[in-house]
């Protein structure tokens, strides 16, 4: 999953949301550099993202545009649910969108300095053009992904990604109403669980 379901998916909780935040940006023995609450985020996350690549679902979403994009179709389709959360939003918040994406930011500014070096850097450019909000865009995750595919000196066909949502929008919409109500009830499961340093896989 993308940003923000990851954030939507800490229900709340400022620590495990920025946990869920920096998550990608945390290898190793760094994990214990942060408080528990900011641990078990950066764990959730990990197991988010764990059970979502290996869910039937999603695999038939990658499947539908493997074909132009190819090994970069896991990515893409992280972007794509992201794009159906925001465009579903109403279905699963009662919160407004907008008013939701600026209490992310407020609370990750909050933790700004204790955030790893890039996404210091990466979080004012967030903020300011409200990257999360702006996902609910077809136009935005077309320039998103070309600028992806700018920064890569193969063919990677990231770039056809906004095409091919176009194309199959109704199926992959289907998949995405299909699995996440299934993510929500396993990430609720994780909130439950006390925070641990157990290695995860």
């Amino acid at each position: 999953m993308n940003y923000l379901a990851h954030l939507y998916l800490s229900f709340g909780h400022d620590d495990v949301l920025v946990g869920n935040f920096i998550a990608d940006r945390v290898k190793g023995k760094q994990l214990y550099d942060y408080p528990l609450g900011i641990q078990k985020g950066i764990i959730m996350h990990r197991k988010i993202d764990a059970f979502t690549d290996r869910h039937d679902v999603v695999k038939r979403s990658k499947s539908r545009i493997r074909d132009r994009c190819r090994k970069f179709s896991g990515i893409v389709t992280d972007i794509y649910y992201d794009h159906f959360l925001s465009s579903l939003w109403l279905q699963y918040s009662d919160e407004p969108l907008l008013q939701f994406t600026r209490n992310c930011y407020k609370t990750l500014f909050r933790y700004y300095f204790i955030m790893p070096s890039r996404l210091k850097r990466i979080l004012p450019w967030m903020a300011a053009g409200n990257w999360l909000y702006s996902y609910r865009d077809i136009d935005y995750i077309s320039i998103v992904l070309k600028r992806f595919a700018s920064r890569i000196n193969f063919d990677s066909g990231i770039e056809n990604g906004a095409t091919e949502l176009r194309l199959h929008y109704q199926e992959l919409q289907q998949d995405f109403q299909e699995f996440f109500p299934e993510l929500i009830e396993y990430s609720k499961g994780l909130m439950e669980q006390p925070p641990h340093l157990a290695h995860v896989r």
